[in-house]
């Protein structure tokens, strides 16, 4: 074969396979992720009647040896792209991934552990503000905070208060606290993890088989299934609480479809309400 077919025959697989990665890469216009969409193609979901607005809210700290400290960010997008797509007619916002994880200096709780960022509550909660308010801007009605950290419950809550106070004299959005998105996971889905068999020390309350396998289920890339078996992963010196060992995917898919149709029958209830 001659220099300049080989080159060409080269070249045009070079494209092939740019054409191939761009392709792959490409934003879903027809998914439920704002981020994905251009303004028009927003408006006109707008105008063809969605008001329902979810906002996740992550969080960016340690999680033991086993777990990436994007764990929150990551788990809390998938899980609200799936309540959307459940709902039919709810668009995603960006995930929020700042939020108070304790004092910076000197460093407590997370903050002593490499990676975990932590900004004040005012701070935090005017980030919640600004983003609720714009979304209230372009027509939603109902604009859902969807935290999967339990330690803004709280701010939240006083967001979605102070907001809905506000609003009450141009009452065309609410803002909600969906406090069912992390509730289950304290309640139903550790019940049903004991059922299994499953002690509350093994099942753990950060970093233990709970959190894991969840994390399992929505994205495994995160975790690092070589260390699940080391003592530091169920050490608290390390950040732990629980034991992650007996981790699964099928674990998690249980808390997974409990936090969907929780949040689901909650959403539903919410807008429902006059």
């Amino acid at each position: 074969m001659s220099r300049r077919p080989f080159h060409l025959l080269l070249c045009l697989g070079l494209m092939a396979l740019l054409a191939a990665g761009s392709a792959l890469a490409a934003p879903d216009a027809t998914g439920p992720y704002l981020e994905d969409l251009t303004s028009p193609e927003l408006q006109a979901r707008l105008d063809a009647g969605t008001r329902t607005v979810l906002i996740p809210i992550g969080g960016t700290e340690q999680s033991g040896p086993q777990m990436a400290l994007g764990k929150h960010n990551v788990r809390v997008r998938i899980l609200a792209g799936r309540i959307a797509q459940r709902l039919g007619n709810a668009v995603v916002a960006p995930v929020l991934a700042y939020v108070p994880e304790g004092p910076i200096h000197p460093p407590a709780g997370h903050m002593r552990f490499a990676g975990t960022i932590s900004i004040p509550e005012p701070a935090f909660e005017a980030l919640l503000e600004g983003t609720a308010r714009s979304l209230k801007q372009h027509g939603f009605r109902d604009v859902f905070f969807l935290g999967d950290h339990g330690g803004y419950r709280r701010s939240l809550e006083q967001v979605a208060e102070r907001l809905n106070r506000e609003w009450a004299r141009d009452p065309s959005c609410r803002a909600h606290a969906l406090s069912e998105y992390y509730r289950v996971t304290q309640t139903a889905y550790v019940n049903e993890l004991k059922k299994r068999g499953f002690a509350a020390a093994e099942i753990g309350e950060h970093a233990g088989l709970a959190d894991t396998s969840l994390m399992l289920a929505t994205d495994p890339t995160l975790v690092r299934q070589a260390t699940l078996g080391s003592p530091e992963a169920r050490d608290s010196a390390h950040g732990v609480s629980g034991d992650p060992r007996r981790s699964s995917v099928e674990l998690g898919q249980l808390g997974v479809e409990q936090i969907v149709e929780t949040s689901v029958a909650a959403i539903k209830a919410a807008v429902s309400r006059p």
